[in-house]
Order: structure tokens, then sequence, then C-alpha cells
């Protein structure tokens, strides 16, 4: 599964991971939001075809072995939503005061993540 390319640049100005006027606090438009909505749809049809493994008793091996894959490509779009959440939202906090509270969020769910 390949990952579109970006560039920090193009995340640390982005405007659509900012709180958007019509959306309530803590919500924010996703910066590549189609592309994301594809990865996970994809992953979907994932778990799909290892729930049809299950039920069609295939080899224990092959099934861990889709399960792997269906992790790996779900912590490709959490690097990439992380990626986006600290070059736009923790970038911009820390402009706009010592963003001491938004890093600390940041950090708490990196200690989630690699649990």
């Amino acid at each position: 599964m390949g990952r579109a390319p970006q560039t920090s640049a193009s995340l640390a100005e982005c405007e659509a991971c900012s709180p958007s006027e019509s959306l309530p606090d803590k919500r924010v438009q996703q910066p590549g939001k189609k592309a994301l909505v594809n990865r996970l749809r994809r992953i979907e049809g994932q778990i799909g075809g290892v729930l049809s493994m299950v039920e069609d008793d295939r080899y224990c091996v092959d099934i861990l072995m889709q399960i792997s894959a269906v992790k790996s490509a779900l912590d490709g779009v959490a690097i990439q939503i992380l990626s986006a959440h600290a070059n736009g939202c923790v970038r911009k906090a820390v402009k706009e005061d010592d963003g001491a509270e938004a890093i600390e969020e940041l950090l708490g769910v990196i200690r989630k993540m690699i649990r």
C-alpha cells in the first residue's frame, strides 16, 4: 500500500487542520481527507478479507499475515494523521501561545500509540 508523498511545508501551513468556524471545538477538517478515506476503505476491505478467511477455515498463518498487514496499514494512517496534527494544530498552538497544552496532548497520544 503506497503512501501519498507530502512535504512538511504543505502540512505546516495547512488551514484545513485548524478548527473551523462551522465545526465545534476539537473538530478539524483533515488535510488530504479524500486520500485518508480511500485508505481506510481499503483497510475495511482487508478486514472483510480476514473475516472471510476465518469463515472459510483458512490456514492460521495466512490469517495472521493478513492481520499484520491490516495493523501496518492502520499504523500508516495513524502516522499520516499524527504528522498533520503536529505540523498543523500543534505548530499553530505553539506560535499563538506557549503550546504546552498542545504538546502535552500530542505526547499523550504518542504514548498511547506505542503501547
